[in-house]
């Protein structure tokens, strides 16, 4: 771990006896009292991820596609990673250069992988929006002393350079252009986590865009904020839902990544057995924004250095968990699997936003995704017998 990291993980340390005084005033039952009336929205973008009934309709939509599609049966998911999602943009544009960069069917981000998924989707077109957001001094300050915000808000630091980026970005031209290619069938999908329910949420982000109008707008910020918004450093994003009853509430959402470090293949349906057969030639990409081997190093005794180190070997080992079983999930319904992520002995922590190591990191992921070094099939490991083998006899009961 680098100093830098170091400093900053103490600068958060230190201030943490200072969080409890910045808090969210909220009913106990999350009602927003503005009106007796119930209210129902046309069209939820919302897809709870527990939601059986919900994923299998949305998976359906996907397979639909799939197989209508002549070309673009492939499936991209960006990571989570904080800082490390410059790497991820730059392989992107690489990727671009290399001529091999395909048209994704369904594009899918988590936490820093949101902000860059809706530039994904669209295409190469904007690829000068992704190193715009990554690589030319937009997050300066993003952890700053000017930004520390514990006294008046439930997180460390205030949100408002992100605001600012996601603002700019998220224009009324992107949402237009989301919509049209929504409509030829294709799929932008960020997860945000919902604290009051305990669950991802899936936000169809193409349904929210063709609805238009300036509140689109704004829910299509609100989520991307919230997708990228770490517990504790930034403050959590109210988003307004209906409950059971039909009454306007506000959930509690934060960064995607408490629950999953991707959306390759939704939590409900992992567990399903039964295959059903992907079209030929279906590839789900997955952009680890990040490392996923283990390093030995040598921990200093402090305590941010323990915690740092903590929080980078369960992030990884999640990766690792979350990689395996959706490469038994493709492999039982053939879809090809390809990951790429940061090489390995490279410093970098989620946590430097510093313009210069990000714009480092861009470069470094441009390059690989131009050259073709990038990506790496994964596949499970060929089961190869081991010694003789042994028959098993299981001793008869007098009953049986």
């Amino acid at each position: 771990m680098t100093r830098k990291p170091a400093k900053i993980v103490a600068v958060l340390l230190a201030a943490l006896w200072l969080a409890g005084c910045g808090t969210i005033d909220r009913p106990d039952d999350g009602v927003l009292r503005l009106t007796t009336q119930t209210w129902r929205p046309t069209e939820d973008p919302r897809i709870r991820a527990s939601d059986r009934v919900q994923v299998e309709a949305l998976a359906t939509q996907i397979a639909d596609r799939l197989w209508a599609a002549s070309e673009g049966r492939s499936i991209l998911a960006l990571s989570g990673g904080g800082a490390n999602g410059a790497y991820g943009a730059g392989l992107l544009t690489g990727w671009t250069e290399s001529g091999s960069r395909p048209e994704f069917s369904v594009v899918t981000g988590v936490s820093t992988g949101a902000l860059a998924a809706p530039f994904a989707f669209l295409g190469p077109e904007w690829d000068d929006e992704l190193r715009g957001a990554y690589a030319e001094g937009r997050t300066g300050g993003l952890l700053g002393w000017r930004s520390f915000a514990a006294l008046a808000a439930p997180g460390l630091f205030d949100s408002g350079v992100l605001k600012d980026l996601v603002d700019d970005y998220v224009t009324p031209e992107l949402l237009r252009q989301i919509a049209v290619e929504h409509d030829k069938g294709r799929r932008l999908l960020i997860v945000t986590t919902n604290l009051d329910a305990e669950e991802a949420v899936i936000w169809d982000m193409g349904v929210l865009a063709k609805q238009g109008g300036d509140q689109a707008v704004e829910l299509f910020r609100q989520v991307l904020l919230a997708s990228a918004s770490i517990p504790g450093v930034f403050p959590p994003v109210m988003i307004p839902g209906v409950d059971g009853e039909g009454r306007l509430v506000q959930e509690m959402h934060v960064d995607g990544g408490v629950i999953t470090p991707f959306l390759g293949i939704p939590e409900s349906l992992l567990t399903v057995t039964t295959p059903t057969r992907a079209p030929e030639g279906t590839a789900l990409y997955v952009l680890i924004n990040g490392q996923l081997g283990r390093t030995e190093v040598i921990t200093r005794g402090t305590l941010p250095a323990i915690l740092a180190r903590s929080y980078d070997t369960m992030s990884k080992a999640n990766l690792r968990t979350s990689l395996a079983v959706n490469l038994a999930f493709a492999e039982r319904n053939g879809l090809s699997l390809y990951v790429a992520a940061m090489p390995e002995g490279i410093e970098a922590s989620s946590l430097d936003f510093d313009p210069g190591s990000m714009a480092a990191l861009f470069e470094l992921g441009r390059g690989a995704g131009a050259a073709g070094s990038a990506w790496s099939e994964m596949k499970s490991p060929a089961l190869e017998p081991v010694g003789e083998t042994i028959e098993v006899v299981l001793p008869v009961t007098p009953e049986g």
